[in-house]
């Protein structure tokens, strides 16, 4: 038995996610139907994150089990033969049997990209959000800082579930114009995480939230306190650490 972990990017506009459904394209339904063509076997491929539709990734992370003895070397060029031009397969590496791309994880990191501009941009529609008046950067450098370190997040959350303490090791802004680009780097996420912050960041650039608003929203740890959330296609996996 192998133990096989890859390193994939993807645009995940033609996707429903990465996590596999019923009836639907995803990410992992896509992986396992190629893994299992070139290996006979029947594959299960474990992620390192579960991305939202429309969510992308730069570096996503995953491992899979197989008694295939294809070499190592040639498994990202048969797989990216078979796969659409949306995913990549871009490193391979052979892996312990306990490695798993999920739990063995030790920090995840997204960027988020935001256009601003006085019109959208046709071919940016699917990766960044797009926002005409510019937010004020130092309004959102005063307050970025409340939400490093560790904290319940359960106001910062989507869904409902137990384990809603997070760790934010890292959170920054840089100004690229015309793009604003968050960084975010965390021992994990909630469902919604990232988007839900940078969207309260976003509203403290334009002055509709300070910094004691944003720790109330923290203390409160309740769920559907932000009005809004920033739309998936600005969102990438940016890299997994182990």
């Amino acid at each position: 038995m192998r133990n096989i972990k890859l390193t994939i990017a993807y645009d995940g506009s033609s996707f429903f996610g990465f996590q596999i459904q019923p009836n639907v394209p995803t990410v992992q339904g896509i992986l396992e139907s190629a893994l299992t063509e070139i290996t006979k076997e029947n594959i299960e491929v474990i992620g390192a994150g579960r991305t939202d539709t429309g969510v992308h990734a730069i570096n996503q992370v995953i491992n899979f089990r197989t008694n295939s003895k294809i070499p190592l070397e040639k498994i990202p060029t048969a797989l990216n033969s078979l796969l659409p031009n949306s995913i990549i397969v871009k490193d391979a590496e052979e892996v312990s049997l306990d490695f798993h791309a999920r739990f063995s994880a030790r920090s995840r990191s997204y960027i988020y990209l935001v256009y601003n501009a006085p019109y959208p941009s046709p071919f940016l529609r699917n990766y960044a959000w797009y926002i005409r008046e510019k937010p004020d950067v130092g309004k959102i450098l005063d307050v970025i800082d409340v939400f490093k370190g560790e904290k319940d997040f359960t106001s910062f959350s989507k869904s409902d579930g137990e384990g809603t303490i997070r760790k934010i090791y890292d959170i920054a802004l840089f100004e690229r114009d015309p793009f604003i680009v968050f960084y975010i780097k965390a021992n994990g996420f909630l469902r919604g995480m990232v988007r839900l912050i940078v969207r309260v960041l976003i509203d403290a650039g334009y002055g509709l939230i300070d910094r004691n608003g944003i720790e109330s929203i923290i203390n409160a740890k309740r769920r559907g306190m932000i009005k809004g959330i920033a739309p998936p296609y600005g969102l990438y996996l940016y890299k997994i650490e182990y």
